[in-house]
């Protein structure tokens, strides 16, 4: 991460930004940009989070699969909500090009596995939705010519989308910290909000070492969602993602693992996802813990996912694991990211996983409106924010081991 000079905390800004993850970096260009005075405010050190501890897959689409996005949204709404996805890999590519970020950004294209035949089924139907619907050409891949895209004979066909790229997370949020900076943003690190309170028409920020006056509070905090905001806390479940490195393999290895190096994951409910990185190493990740992550869990996660890689890769089995790291992903509801007001400040958030691209569109896009002084008018803005069933959850995830039991049995009995 870039170096953050300690500053004095401004006493006034136009807008105070909770978060310094790709939301709030991406949010606070946006506004530097406009003119505003921004102040981002980082509990911890710049993309400390999930922002830079994630696997780089920039990816189209959501969480939700077509189907689902219409049933539930109706055509347009859907299409619209489709239609971010793709944008937001084109919000990625801009910023790339334009701040001159080196990040390793590429079109690499991703490849959804089938881990049972009725999954390749899906993907069929999937496809030709895609296509009828949202006009996404995507290409199915039978079992038999899956041996150009893996080297591994467990899945059953795969689903390939040319659109989607990969990334160096750490290297980009870096990139767009520099960039915030340069357009006249201030961070501030070691800055944990303690109490967000409203007085007239302005916003008092209470921090450890001081107070900030803001006209507009964003809240780009994701699955580090706190008490402060007690109104997203309660609708956004902190979920764990976990991820091991390899050592370098050799290139005709790393070929034979990936040979057009593909962003890879498979169908199932309690997915894995992996990729290799342009050193050519094996990135292999997972929900291998549904809880936050912490030191023991991720020790834990890096010996599931050990186990799982060379299920996927037996040829694997002599790599040494040089690195473990986990980050808490964020999770609403209806598994949908959401972007709007809620108690007179602003948020995005609720990325379940999507979050290097949406969170660059999103943050991007209300940093604009928020500049501008409009409405949300974006498609993520307007379709319903669910809270928990029956009021149960108040920001503690006492349900998540039932939820993982929960889809253990459903990538069984699907």
């Amino acid at each position: 991460m870039p170096a953050v000079e300690p500053l004095p905390l401004p006493a006034s800004v136009d807008v105070a930004v909770i978060g310094a993850g790709i939301t709030g970096l991406c949010a606070a260009l946006a506004l530097a940009r406009r003119g505003a005075t921004v102040a981002v405010l980082e509990a911890r050190t710049i993309g400390w989070g999930a922002s830079s501890r994630n696997g780089g897959m920039v990816l189209t689409g959501l969480k939700l699969g077509a189907a689902t996005l219409i049933e539930r949204y109706g055509r347009e709404v859907a299409r619209q909500l489709f239609d971010a996805s793709l944008a937001s890999v084109d919000a990625v590519e801009t910023l790339v090009n334009h701040e001159r970020i080196d990040c390793h950004f590429g079109r690499c294209g991703h490849l959804a596995l089938a881990s049972k035949p009725t999954h390749f089924q899906e993907f069929e139907k999937a496809a030709r939705l895609l296509s009828a619907e949202f006009s996404h050409e995507v290409r199915l891949v039978a079992r038999a010519e899956l041996s150009a895209e893996i080297g591994s004979d467990i899945y059953y066909g795969g689903l390939l989308d040319t659109r989607s790229g990969g990334i160096n997370p750490a290297q980009y949020v870096a990139g767009l910290a520099r960039a915030a900076i340069s357009a006249g943003a201030t961070l501030c690190e070691s800055a944990p909000v303690q109490r967000l309170e409203r007085d007239g028409s302005r916003w008092r920020v209470t921090m450890p070492d001081g107070v900030i006056e803001a006209r507009d509070v964003l809240v780009a905090t994701s699955g580090y969602t706190g008490a402060v905001t007690t109104a997203l806390r309660r609708k956004i479940v902190p979920v764990g993602s976990y991820i091991i490195v390899t050592e370098p393999l050799p290139e005709a290895l790393a070929h034979g693992v990936s040979p057009r190096g593909r962003m890879l994951y498979d169908s199932r409910h309690f997915l894995h996802y992996f990729r290799l990185t342009p050193d050519r190493r094996m990135l292999f990740g997972g929900r291998a813990r549904f809880v936050p992550e912490t030191a023991a869990t991720v020790k834990e996660s890096a010996a599931v996912l050990r186990d799982g890689m060379l299920k996927v890769y037996p040829q694997l089995r002599d790599v040494r694991i040089e690195y473990a790291w986990g980050g808490t992903l964020d999770f609403a509801f209806d598994t949908m990211p959401h972007a709007g007001q809620v108690d007179g400040y602003h948020y995005a958030l609720g990325y379940a996983g999507h979050g290097v691209a949406l969170a660059t569109l999103l943050g991007t896009r209300m940093g604009e409106a928020i500049a501008g002084g409009v409405a949300h008018a974006d498609a993520f803005a307007r379709i319903p924010f669910p809270g928990a069933p029956l009021g149960l959850y108040r920001g503690r995830p006492w349900f998540l081991p039932l939820a993982a039991l929960k889809f253990r049995i459903l990538d069984w009995v699907s």
